[in-house]
């Protein structure tokens, strides 16, 4: 466990360092856009913020469905903590987007299909930590939302080929054809990229030790009064 938290820490100690470095590179380094101006730069927020939920939820599915075969605690813990990160992640998606929407279509929202099937998946993983209050047992609470978890991914490949699959007017962040960013704004997004994950990882390590130290002491307890 102590292990655990030291890397947490140093994870962190680097998102930080990382976070600002990105900052340079959005508001110093980066040129500004023609057409959108200064308002444009929040799409390294956006974007980065949007691939991590998004892996994040891939994640939920793949724990659990381990826990499914498993049974192991351990991965409903991870899978729990990764929808409770992907949801912050997508919340902050949400409120970037609308934003950038303002400026860039004069308008706060539209049910564009990228903004349609975002805000269901939001909703999807919203409910499933809802479950996890659920008066029931332990276990049938884990085998619960690990099947919701399953599901609810199915909205997540949707959401990235929306703009692709539909006509949408939200871009393609690396369109097939024409268009493309200066190499300049493409580096930019990666370092952003990078500074977001190591903050999206040195949060789940710090949440998965504090929803295993609770579970050890729940035990602990259930032990000492039976």
């Amino acid at each position: 466990m102590k292990n655990f938290v030291k890397i947490t820490q140093i994870l962190l100690m680097i998102s930080m360092i990382n976070i600002f470095l990105g900052d340079w590179f959005i508001y110093i380094y980066a040129p500004v856009e023609k057409t959108l101006g200064l308002p444009q730069k929040i799409f390294y927020f956006h974007v980065s913020f949007a691939w991590w939920a998004l892996f994040a939820f891939f994640l939920v599915f793949l724990f659990s469905l381990l826990y499914l075969i498993k049974k192991n605690i351990l991965y409903h813990i991870i899978s729990r903590c990764l929808a409770e990160l992907g949801v912050v992640y997508a919340s902050l998606v949400l409120c970037t987007g609308i934003i950038w929407a303002k400026a860039s279509w004069n308008t706060y929202w539209t049910w564009d299909p990228r903004l349609t099937t975002t805000l269901i998946m939001w909703f999807l993983y919203v409910l499933y930590l809802a479950m996890l209050n659920l008066g029931i047992s332990a276990e049938k609470k884990y085998i619960l939302t690990s099947v919701f978890g399953i599901i609810a991914f199915l909205d997540v490949p949707l959401v990235f080929w929306s703009a692709r699959m539909f006509r949408s007017i939200h871009p393609a962040v690396f369109a097939t054809k024409g268009g493309g960013m200066p190499k300049e704004m493409i580096y930019t997004l990666i370092v952003n990229l990078i500074a977001y994950g190591f903050l999206f990882f040195s949060l789940l390590f710090y949440r998965i030790s504090q929803i295993r130290l609770k579970h050890r002491i729940y035990n602990i307890m259930q032990d000492k009064f039976i």
